[in-house]
């Protein structure tokens, strides 16, 4: 994307330049950056203040207290977890990332996929193998493509080592139905696969009665899985993150091999966000009611943000989780490419924000191929500039209702009429 520099993470700089371009006064529809855009629970503020005493480093693996709470976490979910094997880190990113470097490549990933994964392969010099998504939705391998793929690599001598997943899905939105996965554990079976499963956006299905599998249930003996409180209560600002491997001598190498890496690289999270994130991952009532209702609001934006695309026969996959869509302009390559010289998925995202204030990360950055016409689409910018808004954004049945949300909408409806040449149906868009 124009002006984006070499080697920064997408996600990152398009906050940056978002913010820039605000700050000089320039209109933007933030849909670029995945920050859950919730308040911060007081309950959660007041614990981080009571334990801002303790400035000690403790265990690289992190807490006692905080690893217990993981555990019982997970096990609610019917993971055998246990305090043992759960590592803390400064976000779940740094673990993804001594994971990768502890196992080695070649690894495959979903395509699309989210940015950092294939950046931090190629950091470690680990081989990536993009394979494409099923068409209803993302987050996982095809897994006929996926088998294919570990047989062509065992043939040339490089094997995988294992395939990422993730459940639900950015940049899709989607997440993926139990039948597939199991046929992924299959595949990860018969081709001795580690299984990376970031399930961070897990809590965040907007139907909560959606069936949901994890491979940790199917193959728990070779899955590898990653949370943390940056998505479900919106504490990406304070870095806490989890991952629980599994058990056997396997498991073990692995622990071994990641505590070694954090404790030359982060040494322990922060103690006192260890002691705030204790009583979270406990899901008490005050969560359990805030990640509920940031499910419903993230839900019904997407929703109306997808409808708002649909209008224009611009098509995607129907949103089911967390904050996302990932929205196809393919039907409209020839009139973009006639009228705007735009025939790129990072011209696309470019002639968004130019032209029209339209702050979008192009399909590329996900892995997609460049003449790729889709760009991903982060709803959570929307609900508000400041806390009070966020709040009543957070208890409204219907939020898109809220005028500064609605004048977004109106301004993106705006936005897809005159780059598409079509009409505009948002009631805003008809007084232009």
């Amino acid at each position: 994307m124009d002006g984006m520099p070499a080697g920064v993470s997408p996600t990152l700089w398009i906050n940056e330049e978002t913010a820039r371009r605000r700050a000089d006064g320039a209109p933007i529809v933030p849909l670029g950056f995945g920050e859950a855009g919730i308040p911060v629970l007081t309950e959660l503020t007041e614990r981080l203040a009571d334990a801002a005493v303790h400035a000690e480093y403790g265990p690289v693996a992190g807490i006692g207290e905080l690893r217990e709470a993981i555990a019982g976490y997970w096990r609610r979910r019917g993971i055998d977890a246990e305090p043992g094997r759960v590592i803390a880190a400064p976000g779940s990113k740094p673990l993804l990332f001594a994971l990768v470097r502890a196992i080695g490549g070649p690894i495959a990933l979903p395509r699309p996929s989210w940015v950092s994964y294939a950046a931090q392969a190629a950091l470690v010099g680990a081989p990536v193998v993009a394979v494409p998504v099923p068409g209803a939705h993302g987050g996982v391998p095809e897994p006929e493509l996926l088998e294919e793929a570990a047989e062509r690599a065992r043939r040339q001598g490089e094997p995988l080592t294992a395939v990422i997943l993730t459940l639900p899905d950015n940049p899709t939105g989607t997440v993926a139905d139990p039948g597939t996965v199991r046929m992924i554990a299959e595949v990860a079976e018969r081709h001795d696969l580690l299984v990376i499963c970031d399930e961070i956006y897990r809590d965040l299905i907007h139907d909560p009665e959606r069936p949901f599998l994890s491979p940790g249930e199917l193959i728990p003996q070779r899955t590898i899985l990653t949370t943390g409180l940056s998505k479900n209560l919106a504490l990406g600002g304070w870095r806490i993150g989890a991952a629980c491997l599994p058990a056997g001598a396997r498991g073990r190498q692995l622990h071994a091999a990641v505590l070694s890496i954090a404790s030359e690289v982060w040494s322990a999270p922060s103690h006192p966000v260890q002691s705030a994130a204790a009583w979270a991952f406990t899901e008490p009532d005050a969560v359990s009611e805030r990640i509920a209702a940031s499910r419903a609001l993230h839900g019904a934006l997407a929703r109306a943000i997808a409808g708002t695309f649909g209008r224009h026969g611009v098509t995607l996959r129907p949103p089911t989780a967390a904050f996302y869509l990932y929205p196809s302009f393919e039907a409209h390559r020839e009139h973009l490419a006639g009228a705007h010289d735009v025939t790129t998925g990072a011209q696309l995202s470019a002639a968004l924000l130019e032209r029209h204030g339209v702050a979008t990360l192009p399909g590329s950055a996900f892995g997609d191929p460049e003449p790729t016409l889709s760009v991903r689409v982060a709803t959570s910018g929307l609900y508000g500039d400041t806390r009070e808004q966020r709040l009543q954004a957070l208890g409204d049945p219907d939020p898109a209702r809220l005028p500064w949300i609605d004048a977004q909408l109106g301004a993106l409806d705006r936005a897809l009429a005159e780059l598409l040449g079509t009409r505009g149906l948002h009631p805003a868009a008809r007084l232009v």
